[in-house]
């Protein structure tokens, strides 16, 4: 049976400069590269445990994408949007409220921040919080879903 999503693929228009943005910004581990087929892969996680692969296209013949990396909640409370200003990445959340404070997904409930990768890919920063989900709130701070998470 399925027991979780062992990899994704994303098109990138220049491999060099996404193989930079993995490795050295993202900290992802390199595992793997094709110069001829102008393909890299990264290990997320442990080794073997899931995997990023890279393709190099022409712009051109790129859709963007999106996917989440799984992370502790606390880090993504705490230190993710310094991580990501600290490695010059602008982030954003879907509260659309003018801030890049992480937002929860109260349906899971899960705590999130969203950026992109030089290819505007849309990446995220994601972990799963404790709790009853409560789908009927949305979208809220997680300001606001301490005080739900009382109720």
């Amino acid at each position: 049976m399925i027991k979780g999503l062992y990899e994704t693929h994303l098109f990138v228009e220049d491999l060099e400069r996404s193989i930079d943005f993995y490795a050295n910004t993202l900290e992802l581990v390199q595992c793997h590269y094709e110069a001829e087929r102008r393909a890299a892969f990264f290990w997320i996680g442990k080794p073997k445990q899931f995997m990023l692969g890279l393709w190099e296209k022409p712009k051109e013949e790129i859709d963007v994408r999106h996917f989440a990396f799984e992370c502790e909640p606390e880090w993504v409370l705490k230190e993710a949007v310094t991580y990501l200003k600290e490695r010059n990445i602008k982030c954003r959340n879907f509260l659309n409220d003018g801030t890049e404070r992480p937002m929860v997904f109260a349906w899971m409930p899960a705590i999130a921040i969203y950026f992109d990768d030089p290819d505007g890919h849309s990446l995220e920063f994601i972990g799963t919080l404790e709790g009853k989900s409560r789908p009927e709130k949305g979208i809220v701070s997680y300001e606001e879903w301490e005080q739900l998470a009382t109720e």
